[in-house]
Formats: C-alpha cells, sequence, structure tokens
C-alpha cells in the first residue's frame, strides 16, 4: 500500500479574486470522443477502495495496473481519480472499465452541465461540486456507475468524500453492505450536504449587507459585496437546477441499476436539492431587493444633498443682485454717499437670507 502524495503536491490558494481559466471545447467538426488535453489541470492521483469478503482495501496513489489487479479480485470497487491532465490515462481506465468514448469525452471537457446518460456497460452521472480552492466556484465530477464498480473523476485533487470514506472503514456500515448503486446514492448526497454550509454562509454574508444597506455604509463597499454574492447565487443555480432533474431520472423505476431500496434514500437526496433551491431563489430575491434598496438609499442621500444645495443657491440669487447691483462703477447712484448705506444692505441682505429660510421651513422643505 503506497502512502498519500504530500500536500504540497496540490494547489497553491490563489489570490482573491482570481478568475479561473476557461478550459477549451472541441475544435468544431472534431470526430465524437474527441479529448483535449488541458495543460494547466494537475495529473491525475488515483485512490482505490475495494470491499469483499467482509473487508475493506484502501489504498491510494495507485497505478492503473494496481487498479486492473484489484478488478480482477471481484467485490465492489470505488475509484476515485483526482485531476485529469494525463489524457492517457483517462483513456487507460476508460478501456479497462469498458467506458463510452463519448463519456470520457465530457471527463476531459470540464464544461459540461450535471446530466445523466446510460450506455450498455455502466450509468454516467455529471455533477458540479463546490470548488475549495476558488470560493464561489464549481468544478466538475464524472461519475460512472457500473455493476461492480463506481468511478469518480475530479478536476482537482482535494474532495467532499471523506465522510464516506470514513464510513466505508466501518464494519458495520451499510455502505459495507450494499451494492455499487447505494455507494453512488452516498457520493451524491456527499456533494449535495456540501451546499449547505455555503448557502448558510452567503446567507450570513447577505445580512451583513442588509444591515450595511440600512445604515448607509460606503457605496462601493457594499455594491461590491452584493456583486460577488449574486454571482456565487448564479453559479450554484447552474449547478442545482439541472440536479433536480438527475436525481428524478435516478428515482425512474427502469433505471436498471439502481434498486427499489436505493431509490428510497434517492429521495431524500432529491429532497435536500429541492431545499437549496427554496434556499437559492429567497436568497437570490433577497440579493434583488437589497439592490434595489441600495440604489433607493443612494437616490435618497443625493436628492438630500440636491436639497440642499438648491436652498443654498436660492438664498443666495437675491444676495448676489444686491451685490451685484452696489458693485456697478456708477458716479450717480443713489445711497453712494450715504452714511449708512453699508450697515442697512448688510441688514437688508441678512433679513432677506433670514426670511427665506424661515418660509423653507414653513413650507417642509427644511
Amino acid at each position: 500500500m503506497t502512502n498519500e502524495p504530500d500536500s504540497d503536491a496540490k494547489r497553491s490558494q490563489p489570490n482573491a479574486g482570481t478568475k479561473r481559466a476557461r478550459h477549451k471545447r472541441a475544435p468544431i467538426g472534431a470526430p465524437p470522443g474527441t479529448m483535449l488535453p488541458d495543460p494547466s489541470a494537475p495529473r491525475p492521483v488515483i485512490s482505490a477502495m475495494r470491499m469483499g469478503e467482509g473487508a475493506c482495501t484502501e489504498e491510494r496513489a495507485v497505478s492503473i495496473e494496481r487498479i486492473a489487479a484489484l478488478r480482477e479480485q471481484g467485490g465492489l470497487l470505488w475509484v476515485a481519480v483526482a485531476g485529469i491532465g494525463d489524457i492517457e490515462a483517462i483513456r487507460r481506465i476508460g478501456e479497462l472499465f469498458q467506458l463510452h468514448r463519448l463519456a470520457l469525452e465530457d471527463v476531459a471537457h470540464t464544461h459540461q452541465r450535471p446530466k445523466l446518460e446510460d450506455y450498455p456497460e455502466h450509468q454516467f452521472l455529471v455533477l458540479r461540486v463546490l470548488d475549495s480552492m476558488h470560493p464561489g466556484e464549481t468544478e466538475q465530477m464524472c461519475m460512472f456507475l457500473g455493476d461492480d464498480f463506481v468511478l469518480t473523476f475530479e478536476e482537482h485533487p482535494g474532495d467532499c468524500f471523506e465522510p464516506v470514506r470514513h464510513r466505508l472503514r466501518d464494519p458495520s456500515s451499510r455502505l459495507r453492505k450494499n451494492g455499487a448503486d447505494y455507494l453512488a446514492y452516498a457520493l451524491v448526497d456527499a456533494v449535495v450536504d456540501a451546499y449547505f454550509p455555503a448557502m448558510e454562509s452567503l446567507g450570513d454574508r447577505l445580512e451583513v449587507v442588509e444591515e450595511a444597506v440600512v445604515a448607509g455604509s460606503a457605496a462601493a463597499e457594499v455594491v461590491r459585496e452584493l456583486h460577488r454574492a449574486r454571482r456565487e447565487l448564479l453559479v450554484a443555480r447552474r449547478a442545482l437546477w439541472p440536479l433536480r432533474e438527475v436525481m428524478s431520472a435516478l428515482m425512474r423505476a427502469d433505471s436498471a441499476r439502481v434498486t427499489s431500496d436505493t431509490r428510497v434514500y434517492l429521495r431524500d437526496v432529491h429532497d435536500h436539492v429541492v431545499q437549496l433551491l427554496d434556499l437559492l431563489e429567497n436568497y437570490r430575491e433577497l440579493g434583488a431587493s437589497l439592490t434595489e434598496l441600495h440604489l433607493a438609499s443612494a437616490s435618497i442621500r443625493l436628492n438630500e444633498v440636491m436639497k440642499v444645495l438648491t436652498l443654498i443657491a436660492t438664498i443666495f440669487i437675491p444676495l448676489t443682485f444686491l451685490v451685484g447691483l452696489y458693485g456697478m462703477n456708477f458716479d450717480h447712484m443713489p445711497e453712494l454717499h450715504w452714511r449708512y448705506s453699508y450697515p442697512a444692505l448688510l441688514a437688508l441682505m441678512f433679513g432677506i437670507a433670514i426670511g427665506m429660510l424661515w418660509w423653507f421651513r414653513r413650507r417642509g422643505w427644511l
């Protein structure tokens, strides 16, 4: 049994706000099954767990030859491939488990939406899992469900399946006693449950934004946080809406590889997906309402500022007129040589300003 690879081999944490590189699609007119390598994708790290004869064998960082040997031993086999940077390795695994080339093409091209496809030798399932290295983003997870095996392909090392592995290590666990379909259910359930903490955290952030909007905090910070939250909600919506259809398809009675006992548990996963969608829609409405509230608050503050400036300008219009009138350089001007003309003019201007302020206040403009 080999040791787990050092954690330093995993991806480094990117800077906040860094956008993920978009993978290229197959060229127009390419033959079906064409797989394009992604130079930025990490090389695959393969781990395996075999359940049979009342025991569970767990191996990590194994070779494809070792996977073939474990498959020959029989029992239920779960192979987890983390990293899709080696197209030849993916192709060899596909040949070992007789995977359809169209499904392998979807494994290599990570822009797929959640879906379920039936093939003669297996069922192919695509999910979007939360990316722990890029908050607010998802990555593709592909699953192959066969009669005695489950294969999972992820874009990068690091997954949410450790609770499932812990249950498999327990001799009394139901996972050790049921078939491949129940193991596939447990993996899907782990993916769906990982969305709940993220959605709750997003809800807490929206509450903080709501308090900031009501308190009239800095506009730039509020807009930035609202944009980030609404973008994360959009990403989650793209991942969860098709997943509801996938779960409905898995629960259908014509699914040959899913037993009636497992469909009961799949209904629970479907219910979790519906709950997440309800939360998502509530948060989307809250985000839209906060955006409108923020814009309305900004407009109200702007109107208050404009009102004050308008009142000041209105008060100074007659005062400016008087100053301009008595600032003209004419020799023959009334009150020009009057001893009290200057204080009288100041008193007049002061009286006009006080009178206008009294009038504005009486009209309710102040």
